[in-house]
């Protein structure tokens, strides 16, 4: 073989999958669209993965009708060998030849295999759980028990330091650090009652045999039982992210707005009864709007006019003695301190030494405050919280042991008759976790419409025919048949994560069945060229050998491009570590789909496209050879 016509073999294979392989790299970038779309955390964690492979496919695609043809030239030289000296390939297309030829003969035994696999794939996807995002194990529990408004820094520490004991008795915690209140920072505004206390635990395999990180967080449940404190498990990357976006500090939390404080809480109170025993519902709680103390202190207007005293003098007194007065600033250098004076807490810490507190009168000498002031305590709101120039309290609880999505729709459930009965001016509003899961299911399902008619197009443009696109089009579905089986079995819930995945698996599918759909139009344009094109030379005979050897004789790229894939996903099952529970769930669908999209190809395509092709010799007396090497 010479020099030029090595050349112009090269050019002409080049030109038979150029069109084909640019188009199914534009359908891969295209598939990736929504994710593209997706917003907060979502959006943040998968969109560099979208940009990064649409980014290498955009140059693969320049390269695979540029600078390859190049290489291949430079590189293909020397004798060359058929496929069937390859003895890999040759046993492949043993086992390949009679399955496709039994698919042929028994057309509608495999149609309807196919079709039936598909229609189970439906209720398997039905019935899986939905969530956010995969729960991502962060190697380390935060704790988060909160207790009564009113409880005392002193209860608060005692409490504190009994819980860290229990915590640190259990063999797989390496350490343990509590806090209370809030840090020193005008950004925390954590009350005394919140506790956060960090768990460390020990390496896994420093564990007790056949213990979870589950089971941990049950046993340290059951263990910290104290009277007057709700338990709360999360993890600390979880929970910041949970509370900067939506101000929720568990995983759901049922927002209720109003007008009075006090309506607001008796309906918190009355959805948190309605909320228990559901199950998957845990570390139910109720935001405490009142429980907070509040000292009174009322000016006795009758009794200073008898002491000569003003209602400005009491509450200088006041001010200076208990709350504190800004007598001067210190400056240290370039830093400013005020200086503030009050009465020491041995003074002020109770009602008697309160009471106790003198008053100096310009006739009768000092005098205790309680003769001039009514002094209680009263009760009143903690913390009061607003949101959108409203009020607002919460109904929190956390999700385990079940999917997010449905233990959210039958609390909605038991929820429906109470919230068509809320006082006017009064309504609630899911948040957390289940608010960023519905704004994520909002943006695939708007925008996946708008990617099937990109891919479409994209078809279109490849093949000139939209009974072509369609064809490769179907190939779609059959992949979701995998990816169902896949993560049904392996007990993944829908999440984002498992939705990425899909997406993904939408352009290798359609990519395997544009490679399949050109090779049987190379098969169907040496038919022609060999018989002409007319049902009075060509035979149903003719048609069946010709796909079956288009199907058969390009086998090695068609499985090459399957094993590509499946051999860079498959090891990440076998993955562990942090970063391993998002991983998987992404593969999974991607593997199942697949392996048996490239099933659907390999043996049903080509029974498609003959059952096609024999359509149109009947009715139109010849075929329609599309010509895909342009």
């Amino acid at each position: 073989m010479t020099t030029a016509e090595r050349i112009k073999i090269i050019e002409a294979s080049c030109k038979q999958v150029g069109r084909g392989v640019f188009f199914s790299t534009l359908i891969i970038v295209a598939s990736f669209l929504p994710v593209f779309l997706l917003e907060g955390q979502e959006g943040k964690l998968f969109g560099p993965l979208a940009w990064t492979k649409s980014f290498i496919l955009a140059i693969d695609a320049i390269l695979a009708v540029t600078l390859a043809p190049v290489l291949i030239s430079f590189f293909l030289k020397g004798k060359l060998r058929t496929d069937e000296h390859n003895p890999l390939n040759s046993g492949l297309q043993k086992i390949y030849h009679p399955v496709l030829n039994w698919c042929m003969h028994w057309r509608k035994t495999t149609l309807a295999i196919n079709i039936i696999a598909l229609l189970i794939s439906i209720p398997l996807l039905m019935s899986l759980g939905s969530e956010f995002m995969p729960p991502l194990d962060e190697g380390t529990i935060l704790f988060m028990p909160v207790t009564l408004p009113d409880i005392s820094n002193a209860e608060a520490k005692q409490l504190l330091q009994l819980q860290d004991k229990i915590i640190k008795s259990i063999p797989e915690v390496k350490n343990v650090l509590g806090k209370a209140g809030r840090a020193n920072t005008a950004t925390d505004n954590s009350p005394i009652s919140m506790v956060e206390t960090i768990i460390l635990l020990k390496p896994a395999d420093e564990w007790r045999k056949g213990i979870k990180k589950e089971d941990i967080i049950n046993e340290l449940n059951a263990k910290l039982q104290i009277p007057g404190v709700v338990n709360g498990w999360t993890q600390p990357i979880i929970n910041r992210i949970n509370m900067l976006s939506t101000g929720i500090r568990t995983d759901v939390g049922l927002k209720v707005y109003g007008q009075n404080l006090d309506t607001i809480y008796a309906l918190s109170n009355q959805m948190k009864q309605a909320l228990q025993g559901i199950n998957g519902v845990k570390d139910l709680y109720v935001d405490p709007i009142t429980g907070g103390k509040y000292l009174d202190i009322q000016v006795n207007k009758d009794a200073i006019g008898r002491y000569g005293l003003s209602v400005d003098d009491v509450n200088e007194v006041v001010e200076s003695a208990l709350g504190g007065m800004n007598l001067t600033p210190t400056i240290e250098g370039r830093r400013r301190f005020s200086v503030n004076l009050r009465f020491a807490q041995d003074y002020r810490n109770n009602l008697d030494q309160i009471k106790r507190t003198l008053v100096q009168t310009p006739a009768s000498g000092p005098i205790p405050l309680s003769a001039v002031a009514d002094i209680k305590i009263s009760d009143g709101p903690a913390m009061i919280q607003s949101e959108n120039a409203l009020l607002r309290g919460t109904v929190l609880f956390n999700v385990r042991d079940r999917d997010l999505g449905s233990t959210v729709a039958e609390a909605q459930n038991k929820l429906n008759s109470m919230v068509k009965t809320l006082p006017k001016g009064y309504f609630i509003e899911w948040s957390g976790q289940y608010e960023n899961l519905v704004r994520a299911q909002h943006t695939l399902i708007m925008i996946l419409p708008i990617v099937l008619i990109i891919i479409f197009a994209c078809l279109y443009f490849a093949f000139h025919s939209i009974r072509e696109a369609f064809f490769s089009l179907i190939s779609i579905p059959f992949a979701l048949i995998g990816g169902a089986y896949m993560v049904f079995f392996f007990g993944v819930h829908l999440s984002v994560a498992v939705a990425v995945g899909f997406i993904a698996l939408f352009g290798i599918a359609v990519e395997t069945g544009i490679v399949m759909v050109i090779y049987l139009n190379d098969a169907m344009q040496q038919l022609v060229a060999l018989k002409g094109n007319s049902k009075e030379t060509i035979t149903r005979e003719d048609l069946r050998i010709y796909v079956m050897n288009g199907a058969v004789k390009r086998l090695r790229p068609k499985l090459m491009t399957v094993c590509v894939a499946l051999f860079g996903l498959v090891p990440v099952l076998w993955s562990t570590g942090t970063g391993s529970d998002v991983m998987v769930p992404i593969v999974l669908p991607m593997i199942g789909g697949v392996l048996t999209s490239s099933t659907h190809i390999l043996l049903v395509t080509p029974l498609i496209f003959l059952m096609v092709k024999e359509y149109e010799l009947k009715k139109h007396g010849k075929l329609d050879v599309l010509e895909v090497n342009a």
